[in-house]
């Protein structure tokens, strides 16, 4: 490092540790930067993590609660986001499903033609693939055959996921090996036991989550994480606007209630990758306040949920517990933008059985409201009992199948920094814009399907039908990449419009519907974006996005 790097406390700070962030951090410090993480989530162990939903101060996020979790869920009106928070991100909750979306997406959106995307990212998704340990799922389920069942007899294509999970055709499940993925210098890793507990964070090491490949690697190289820490403030040091004099990054400790322990870092240059959702909201913050004035007005712009509805089947007295398998282990195919795929938790895990009821067709409104209070007290009248057994809790997670419905279809909402009527004190993101549509027929008929197989019942997610909010884990867009500021937030290359050396890796920058689960496509992405960035010897640190009127930087 040169003397005129060492006033820095860091050459990059990260904000966030999930796809984006793991991958920026372990690619900077191997590239010979002095790297800092900040995670606003814990540092979870496998003997940390809970055993069920039940145990909500362990799986709910919400610290002003006392609720120290890893997964939160967020509610807009046009949306319920389900997202993680902790090392990893949402790596340590998420189903570990890591899918290629369709080509035609990068045909679309704000990012069409600013670059050779289907030439260049090929080789990001198998670096991304290679180091997440995609394989094909070797692990069907009781939920799985039901599916494959369902598929065939609505003659639909029935396909077996890409997952991130350690599987071994010739180890038994939960026998503990050296590390199988990057030549000895990560952990020791476990066969996976098919406990379906994927979502409530893997406690036998068979899951590759994020702290045992990017973040662990980035360690071994001198990264710092620091966790429990929310950043609260980035700006530019010595008043030199664009930053190219470095940034001074404020965080707190996102746990604490009193003492929260402010502290500054400085550094050279700053990669935002708290989420779409959370980078959004810091920007806006950031904007608002005077400390990065020259972000795009385009932030919250083009967001986008895949398109998504959850519906279901439970199946009482079914001889097989559903909750047996990987938390996705397999879809169909229903048409050429729709795909479905089969959700567990693990048995135990019945928290979530509250947001489920009757399946109930219809548009959106006062007609479908009305229509599944019919449904509901027709069967209530024809099969009491097994109404009754169907809507409450217990045992849901081991008679239950998830249907995640995704389609690759256009459709957007906009997010904005507001005070709403109800709160005046303070801003807060509020959605804005058209309904993203919470009824799919098709996906409606082969929830059908799947339950007449079963002798079960068909279900629906009840905010869908009570509020026509869809619920979504896959939150994108928000700061997309663009030409201009006019248009998106970063350029093709992830630098932020208006500023040296500052960058977005995550969600936020996708700027198409992908159809598919998003993280391999975010990994992907930061793949790329990193590839950009020289080693820390040859950096000349006056990184700028490049627009139309001005020729590129790098």
């Amino acid at each position: 490092m040169t003397r005129q790097n060492q006033r820095f406390d860091f050459d990059f700070i990260v904000i966030g540790s999930g796809f984006g962030g793991s991958v920026s951090a372990h690619r900077l410090a191997e590239k010979g930067y002095k790297v800092a993480v900040m995670e606003m989530g814990r540092r979870w162990t496998p003997e940390s993590l809970p055993h069920t939903s039940w145990s909500l101060h362990r799986w709910f996020w919400r610290p002003k609660l006392g609720l120290r979790g890893f997964f939160n869920m967020r509610f807009f009106k046009h949306a319920t986001i389900f997202h993680g928070c902790a090392v990893g991100g949402g790596s340590i909750t998420y189903a570990s499903t890591l899918l290629a979306p369709p080509e035609k997406v990068w045909d679309s959106g704000s990012w069409q033609g600013l670059a050779d995307w289907k030439t260049e990212m090929p080789q990001h998704y198998e670096a991304a693939a290679r180091m997440l340990g995609v394989t094909e799922n070797k692990i069907l389920g009781p939920a799985d055959h039901l599916l494959q069942k369902a598929a065939e007899a609505s003659g639909h294509t029935f396909y077996r996921t890409k997952v991130g999970i350690f599987q071994s055709a010739d180890r038994p499940p939960g026998e503990t090996v050296p590390d199988p993925f990057f030549g000895g210098e990560g952990p020791p890793r476990s066969t996976c036991i098919a406990c379906g507990g994927c979502m409530m964070g893997c406690r036998h090491g068979a899951k590759n989550t994020l702290d045992l490949n990017y973040l662990y690697l980035a360690e071994r190289y001198g990264a710092e994480i620091f966790p429990e820490t929310r950043v609260v403030d980035v700006r530019p040091l010595n008043r030199i606007g664009d930053g190219s004099a470095g940034y001074e990054v404020s965080t707190v400790k996102s746990t604490a209630w009193v003492r929260r322990k402010p502290r500054r870092f400085t550094c050279r240059a700053v990669v935002f990758s708290a989420s779409s959702l959370g980078t959004m909201e810091l920007l806006f913050r950031l904007k608002g306040k005077g400390s990065l004035p020259a972000i795009s007005s385009q932030v919250g712009q083009h967001v986008r949920t895949n398109s998504e509805s959850l519906i279901g089947a439970r199946t009482p007295g079914y001889s097989e517990d559903l909750s047996q398998g990987i938390a996705i282990g397999s879809g169909v195919y229903i048409d050429e933008h729709t795909h479905i795929e089969a959700v567990r938790y693990p048995r135990g895990s019945d928290a979530m059985g509250f947001l489920t009821t009757i399946l109930t067709d219809g548009r959106p409104g006062p007609r479908r409201i009305a229509l599944w209070l019919k449904n509901v007290l027709a069967s209530m009248l024809r099969h009491p009992w097994k109404t009754i057994r169907v809507l409450q809790p217990r045992g849901w997670a081991r008679e239950f199948v998830i249907l995640l419905c995704m389609q690759a279809v256009e459709g957007e909402i906009e997010m904005r920094w507001q005070r709403p009527w109800f709160w005046p004190f303070r801003k807060f993101l509020v959605s804005r814009g058209k309904k993203v549509p919470t009824y799919i027929p098709r996906a409606n008929e082969f929830a059908k399907t799947l339950a007449q197989l079963t002798g079960g019942f068909p279900m629906s997610m009840l905010p869908e039908i009570l509020f026509d909010v869809p619920g979504t884990a896959h939150c994108i867009g928000g700061c997309v990449i663009a030409d201009s500021p006019e248009r998106g937030v970063v350029d093709d290359r992830h630098r932020v419009f208006g500023y040296k050396n500052m960058y977005i890796c995550d969600g936020a920058v996708v700027a198409a519907n992908l159809g598919v689960n998003p993280s391999l496509t975010i990994t992907a992405l930061a793949e790329r974006a990193m590839s950009f960035i020289p080693p820390a010897v040859e950096n000349a640190w006056d990184d700028a996005a490049s627009t139309p009127a001005h020729a590129d930087a790098v």
